[in-house]
C-alpha cells in the first residue's frame, strides 16, 4: 500500500527532513536525497504508525458502539 500525497504536501516532507538532517548533522542533503529518505519512512516505518492509527480507531469506534448499545438498551421498556 503506497499513500499518494499532493505535491505541495510532498515537497514540505522532503524539506522537513532536509531541515532536520542539518540540524541534527550540520549537513546539507539535496531533493533526491530526501526524497530518498522519505520513501524509505514510507515504506519502512510509516506502517507502524499507521497500523496504531488504526488500533485507535479501532477502539475508539468500540467504546462508541457500546455506548450506543447501552443507551438502546436503556429506551426498552419493560413488558409484563
Amino acid at each position: 500500500m503506497f499513500i499518494q500525497f499532493p505535491i505541495e504536501k510532498r515537497r514540505k516532507m522532503i524539506e522537513s527532513i532536509q531541515e532536520y538532517v542539518y540540524q541534527e548533522h550540520g549537513k546539507e542533503i539535496g531533493e533526491i536525497a530526501a526524497e530518498n529518505h522519505l520513501q524509505f519512512i514510507f515504506e519502512n516505518i510509516a506502517p507502524f504508525i499507521y497500523n496504531e492509527g488504526i488500533k485507535d480507531a479501532k477502539k475508539v469506534m468500540e467504546d462508541r458502539l457500546g455506548n450506543i448499545e447501552e443507551d438502546l438498551y436503556s429506551l426498552e421498556r419493560p413488558i409484563d
